[in-house]
């Protein structure tokens, strides 16, 4: 199972993406109006409910955008009907406007409730067996290339900086099950003279519990046991703290290595100057910038769902959101148990997060990709230009395999990844700015 999911099949669409496109039409195929003298008939029928769900999705935004503003304003009587009216129409297992109703509906109860900071707790401290992750893992590579282009990114970023070396460390900011390192150990195994030393030093955060460094231990044994297979010469080192005290003392870095530092999309998690002034965004990009690494490969959540004020906020998250469950709802099938995993575990706790947590608690936090810019230049970094034969497979992949609403793009030297016009992710590449 994790070798046919995590490993480099040389294919530009893996199976899995067919399958699943398969499944889709099967999908399709059962909920067609079959022929004969009733179809015009139930045709229009469908019609007409397409029509009466249309209104209610409008609806559905309306009442919780309103409910939203009852809460913002502690008019509890209003948010409380307003969230009757929502959970009538909202279903973890309906079409994606209702899904995204439920899962808002729940971040809205919580912060009325005050509970949403135990709640999200309890969801993050929920340990969800490895094979179900891989399992929910190997949906959302399928249905979207989020994930397989910005592995593809950043592994052929580490490639090309690696050609020559004979020590490469990795340092990987939020590294979480390491799923993205068994795809470069195997191309690194073929590199012509033999692979290179690997180093990896896996930074996340401690896990609530009696065993925080739990998680990344055990990918480290994993990717031990892939590096064994590859014959790749392995070393894995982890650290799990918050990031902003993490010096780089505490890296063992040497000078004879090719240095990586490699950060996707949990950058967002790191608190920002609305809550500290310390800010340790800040903090962790003065601490990459002193490493000097070769590259530091930053991939980002294009969001503006940080703003203190709250319905500003909540009004954001439910467009960003609202995408990514209309991405699902496209792509993968209705009853799929992994799409609600998706949903449930990751969508639904982020957003229980965004709406119904403030303080240190709200820990989902991104910034649009203009915003980094200014930010990881300002910390005193260079953006390198993007790779063009990179962004040139990294396009045909996504064009050739995957649905025609999905984006990529470039603008200023980032890579731009979303659907349907809304930019969800951006990756960049930068060095130490060694000058300022």
């Amino acid at each position: 199972m994790f070798d046919k999911v995590l490993l480099c099949n040389g294919e530009t669409c893996s199976k899995g993406v067919k399958e699943l496109q398969e499944a889709l039409r099967s999908e399709a195929t059962k909920h067609l109006p079959s022929n004969g003298s009733h179809s015009k008939g139930s045709g229009n029928g469908k019609g007409r409910r397409k029509k009466h769900s249309k209104k209610e999705v409008v609806d559905l935004r309306t009442l919780l955008i309103h409910c939203a503003q009852a809460v913002a304003t502690d008019d509890r009587r209003s948010a409380m009907e307003l969230l009757k009216q929502i959970r009538q129409h909202s279903s973890p297992k309906g079409d994606a406007n209702e899904r995204l109703a439920e899962c808002f509906a729940n971040g809205l109860e919580a912060r009325l409730a005050g509970t949403g900071s135990q709640i999200y707790q309890s969801l993050v401290a929920k340990r969800t067996p490895v094979p179900d992750i891989l399992k929910a893992y190997q949906l959302y590579m399928a249905a979207s290339p989020f994930k397989k282009v910005s592995h593809f990114f950043s592994n052929q970023t580490i490639l090309n900086a690696a050609e020559k070396a004979k020590t490469v460390h990795i340092i990987d900011y939020g590294i979480y099950y390491g799923f993205q390192w068994p795809c470069l150990m195997q191309r690194l195994s073929s590199r012509p003279g033999g692979p290179p030393k690997l180093r990896i030093t896996a930074i996340d955060l401690p896990q609530p519990g009696f065993r925080p460094a739990e998680r990344i231990e055990e990918t480290g044994r994993r990717l031990a046991d892939y590096a064994r297979t590859f014959k790749v010469p392995f070393e894995y080192h982890s650290i799990a703290a918050s990031w902003d005290t993490i010096r780089i003392e505490d890296l063992n870095i040497n000078k004879d290595e090719v240095l990586i530092v490699n950060c996707l999309y949990r950058f967002r998690n790191l608190l920002d100057e609305i809550v500290t002034v310390d800010c340790p965004r800040n903090a962790v990009l003065n601490t990459i910038r002193k490493m000097n690494p070769d590259v530091f490969i930053h991939g980002i959540v294009n969001g503006s769902y940080s703003a203190p004020f709250f319905v500003t906020r909540f009004r954001e998250a439910l467009f960003f959101f609202s995408a990514l469950f209309d991405m699902l709802e496209t792509n993968a099938p209705k009853e799929d148990e992994q799409r609600l995993l998706i949903e449930r575990d990751l969508f639904g706790r982020e957003a229980l997060n965004v709406i119904s947590c403030e303080g240190t608690e709200r820990v989902e936090r991104p910034e649009t990709y203009k915003q980094w810019q200014v930010r990881t230049l300002r910390a005193g970094f260079k953006q390198l230009p993007l790779n063009g034969d990179i962004v040139r497979k990294a396009t045909d992949k996504v064009t050739s395999c995957y649905h025609k609403d999905f984006v990529i793009d470039q603008d200023n030297r980032w890579l731009l990844l979303g659907w349907k016009g809304r930019i969800i992710y951006a990756l960049s590449t930068w060095k130490s700015n060694t000058a300022s």
